[in-house]
């Protein structure tokens, strides 16, 4: 399970982005994350629709997310950590599909997590 930091550093590249690369066949992203991606490229200029047309090119999967998913990613919102909503369904997804979720944020490793967390960076 892919967060959107991850896809970010890859396109932008960024520090850790090369490692990037090898999990893009096959990764998976949930919806949200998909959106936030997309929602920076346009902040930045670029062409969504052209980002999102390579980006399922290159193999990536969106993960629908469910009723349940919110619910856990409701109950990982903490205010000593908090957690942005996107981050949080990422995690939620993870957890769902027992999965390691992938990032470049390393506030994400001071929570209380019961999910296998993987930094690119």
């Amino acid at each position: 399970m892919l967060d959107a930091s991850v896809l970010l550093a890859w396109l932008q590249q960024e520090p850790g982005g090369a490692e990037v690369e090898e999990m893009l066949d096959g990764g998976i992203f949930t919806a949200a994350n998909w959106s936030e991606v997309l929602q920076k490229v346009r902040q930045h200029g670029g062409d969504p629709d052209q980002v999102s047309v390579l980006l399922r090119s290159l193999g990536l999967d969106v993960a629908d997310v469910t009723r349940a998913d919110g619910e856990y990613a409701a109950r990982l919102w903490d205010s000593m950590n908090p957690l942005s909503l996107g981050d949080r369904l990422c995690l939620a997804v993870a957890h769902r599909l027992q999965l390691p979720a992938v990032t470049a944020e390393s506030r994400w490793i001071g929570a209380d997590l019961d999910i296998d967390i993987q930094l690119i960076r």
